[in-house]
């Protein structure tokens, strides 16, 4: 008989359907039916602005769409969690007090009624957050519905490129490539193949997937990030992995070999591949023009120099479009200053600081090195790129590090062990002069 029968504990480990006494209940497995409503997620951050696509998309469908996603997602969210069981997370606590100065902003319509449906999409998205919470327990899980979900996306660009190379290689973006059937910038594109390549090698190094599998996944993901130009993307994928990697190397034999042939690629690249990359990260720019940051930084002087109330001082003039004098931002700090005020800025600094602090505390092993590439990736992507204060792809990669970061529910053990068997019956002692005597 199996020693956790004789203790009367259940063959399958711990109590996952919560049934000890004193066990906090969570569910026996992540349903499929979650990787469909993170997927929803991530379609509704696709956004309704961007290239020409082959075939012209109305605006108004668009966004009817990403807003349809948005709603299926919280109803099927709901369905899964009848109950409403929820786990604490300190990311999603501050993710919700956000609401509050954006509403108090919002209800001025200084921006209009947009304003105030933007503040129903966040409520909505991080409901859906908290609804999902349930399943965070630190596994791969997640990482591979996000995997997934982005690299469905990158086949759509694709296959936009494939039909139709003119339209996926417009001149009026340099010739870098966009979405030619949904309207992706290059910006985007770069971003989901950089946070992919990122993920499937860290689940590489931790031998959570097969390399012929990762290497589907990573090759063509690379191409088209070569062919997007984006170099924020590329910044926040080197350093990102960087830091990652350097988490795993006194825990991993892989992650340390890894970690040895990249930087020695990385200088042969730099040395016989010098003026080719150079050519590659300027893409034809003046050095003024790259100093400036293409012109972001113009816009970033005025909107610092805008004169502001007190009110949009410390809540902001509501959410809008990221831009600024009808000029877009490209700053996550700034674009919150503008639309949520100090007080978003500091709620927003708060949760990637929380996010980071926990990553640091917790033991090596490959959900906290993916974690910690995610934020990293975050925070370097949010100097030139909006998104943290409002429901976005950025948000969505936070979460899939709170999730990563969440640490599993323990059980608490059975106070009163209960058989499951019948107890044996005990041996009787047979006197020494019973055994000696024939028995005839």
């Amino acid at each position: 008989m199996d020693g956790n029968l004789r203790r009367g504990v259940l063959p399958d480990g711990p109590d996952t359907a919560g049934t000890q006494p004193g066990a906090e209940p969570r569910p026996a497995g992540t349903p499929k039916a979650v990787g469909i409503v993170w997927a929803l997620l991530g379609l509704n951050t696709l956004g309704s602005a961007g290239a020409k696509t082959i075939v012209t998309l109305p605006r108004s469908l668009i966004q009817m769409v990403t807003m349809g996603a948005l709603a299926a997602a919280f109803a099927l969210a709901l369905m899964l969690n009848l109950r409403l069981r929820i786990r604490a997370s300190a990311f999603l606590f501050l993710l919700t007090l956000l609401l509050v100065p954006s509403v108090i902003s919002s209800a001025n319509l200084e921006v209009g009624f947009g304003a105030l449906f933007r503040c129903a999409r966040l409520a909505l998205f991080v409901g859906t957050l908290w609804l999902l919470s349930r399943w965070w327990d630190g596994g791969p899980t997640f990482v591979r519905h996000h995997i997934r979900m982005y690299f469905a996306v990158l086949g759509s660009v694709a296959a936009g490129l494939v039909i139709s190379p003119g339209t996926a290689l417009p001149e009026y973006y340099g010739g870098r490539l966009v979405g030619a059937l949904w309207p992706l910038t290059p910006p985007q594109i770069g971003q989901y193949a950089a946070v992919i390549i990122g993920l499937t090698v860290l689940l590489v190094l931790g031998r959570r997937i097969d390399r012929a599998g990762a290497a589907l996944v990573i090759v063509p993901s690379l191409v088209l990030l070569a062919l997007t130009h984006t170099r924020t993307a590329t910044l926040g994928l080197l350093v990102g992995l960087a830091l990652a990697i350097g988490s795993l190397v006194l825990t991993s034999s892989a992650a340390r070999r890894f970690f040895a042939w990249a930087v020695l690629c990385a200088t042969v690249a730099a040395v016989v591949f010098s003026s080719a990359l150079q050519a590659w990260f300027l893409r034809g720019q003046s050095k003024e023009n790259f100093s400036s940051f293409t012109g972001r930084a113009k816009v970033w002087d005025a909107l610092l120099a805008a004169p502001r109330t007190t009110a949009e001082y410390l809540f902001g003039t509501g959410l809008g479009d990221k831009s600024f004098g009808g000029l877009p931002i490209d700053n996550s700090w700034l674009a919150v200053y503008n639309e949520q005020g100090v007080t978003g800025v500091a709620l927003v600094a708060a949760f990637v600081i929380v996010l980071g602090g926990v990553a640091l505390l917790r033991p090596p092993s490959p959900s906290r090195a993916c974690a910690i590439f995610l934020i990293s990736y975050v925070a370097i992507s949010s100097y030139t790129e909006a998104g943290l204060g409002d429901a976005s792809p950025y948000l969505l990669h936070l979460a899939l590090a709170a999730s990563l970061l969440a640490a599993p529910a323990a059980a608490t053990p059975l106070t009163k062990a209960t058989p499951l068997t019948t107890p044996a019956v005990p041996r009787q002692r047979i006197p020494r002069w019973a055994r000696n005597r024939e028995v005839t």
